[in-house]
């Protein structure tokens, strides 16, 4: 499945799933600016079973912009207390004064214009843009950075460029026209309630449609989101190829012990210094399996990244050399415990490292009943 096809079902399956799951916030009861800039500020930090609280006592004490304009400080600090980050209450009374004196008492609709008001950032304006004012304006916190990179394996630290602008990209293109108060808000309650830190991937709508999750499909939805940058990324060149005979390919299983244990993978390794990518996957047969290939054209190459290190598998498709014996031997397995050839369409049934996973989707996107459509390989159909 690729992103567009994400992008296409997957507003339609958080609206649904929100239209039965949400919750009765007092703030969501007429969606009023006010009330929804509230909120947003008061759950910046805090739970929200005491954010419910202290908003519902804070409205009965200041049931407008007015009252928060007007309001002496220590009032204001009053219904605050408790909650911490105490700028906050100065920035919401600077705030209703400035909307008071510059808006005439409303809250601006523009995000432009709510950008320059005190304590309002992006996220803050694309909060009440969407759900008081049904604006299709992002809104991006972290329960949507942790669903959009889980869903769209996103590999790098979700806060800094490129994932960064990835991110607000994504939210922007999945608000379905006219729903952006309904869709920014599921997309926030599924982070919260389902897309957790730790996800309940088994009560799940997304993972219930194979592949629509690319995190879960390549099995590291415990890795994503990246959310730091760390000191040191180790980058590893491998290259890895996929040998084909008579319409099917070669895979092994990987030693219990050790990187990605147990699981099942298309032969290859690291390439060694003064190696092109072509020798390197050569070389990596002959030492694994004894068998002696030869690259018929280039897949590509995959980029996957982990917390620690970053992989680029360059990808070839193989064909035996012209030296092998026509009956083709068992492999003499060096870095495997076990060896199947199978056909393109038993891939899924085998567990594999996420950046063979990708390969593999890869090769049945592009296989047909009639043969691999790649032109470029045709000629590994041997």
């Amino acid at each position: 499945m690729n992103d567009e096809s994400r992008i296409a079902q997957l507003p339609g399956l958080l609206l649904d799933w929100f239209a039965r799951h949400r919750r009765p916030l007092p703030w969501r009861a007429h969606y009023s600016p006010y009330a929804t800039w509230i909120a947003e500020i008061m759950l910046q930090q805090t739970q929200m079973d005491r954010g419910v609280d202290y908003f519902n006592r804070w409205m009965e004490r200041f049931p407008t912009i007015e009252s928060v304009a007007q309001a002496d400080d220590d009032a204001l600090l009053k219904a605050w207390e408790g909650l911490g980050y105490y700028r906050r209450v100065r920035h919401l009374k600077a705030t209703a004064q400035a909307i008071m004196t510059r808006f005439g008492g409303k809250f601006p609709e523009d995000p432009q214009q709510m950008l320059s008001l005190p304590g309002i950032g992006a996220y803050t304006a694309g909060a009440i843009a969407s759900t008081a004012f049904n604006l299709p304006v992002p809104c991006v916190d972290g329960n949507v950075e942790r669903v959009l990179s889980r869903v769209f394996d996103i590999d790098s630290p979700v806060r800094v460029e490129p994932a960064r602008s990835r991110i607000r990209e994504l939210a922007a293109a999945l608000i379905p026209p006219g729903k952006a108060r309904e869709f920014n808000q599921a997309l926030m309650e599924f982070g919260a309630l389902v897309c957790r830190k730790k996800p309940d991937c088994a009560d799940c709508p997304v993972a219930a449609i194979p592949g629509l999750c690319q995190s879960l499909h390549l099995g590291i939805v415990q890795e994503r989101p990246v959310l730091g940058r760390s000191s040191s990324i180790t980058p590893i060149a491998v290259a890895n190829g996929v040998l084909i005979h008579q319409g099917r390919l070669f895979i092994q299983r990987r030693e219990e012990e050790g990187v990605w244990g147990g699981l099942w993978e298309f032969p290859g390794g690291c390439m060694e210094p003064g190696e092109t990518p072509e020798m390197t996957v050569v070389r990596e047969w002959r030492e694994e399996v004894e068998f002696a290939v030869e690259p018929v054209a280039s897949l590509g190459v995959i980029r996957h990244g982990y917390t620690t290190y970053r992989v680029t598998m360059h990808c070839f498709a193989l064909r035996f050399a012209s030296a092998m014996p026509p009956c083709v031997a068992p492999p003499a397995l060096h870095e495997a415990c076990e060896w199947k050839w199978i056909s393109p369409e038993e891939v899924d049934r085998y567990p594999m490292p996420a950046p063979h996973r990708k390969l593999a989707d890869w090769l049945q996107e592009r296989w047909s009943p009639a043969g691999w459509t790649a032109q470029a390989v045709q000629g590994c159909l041997l």
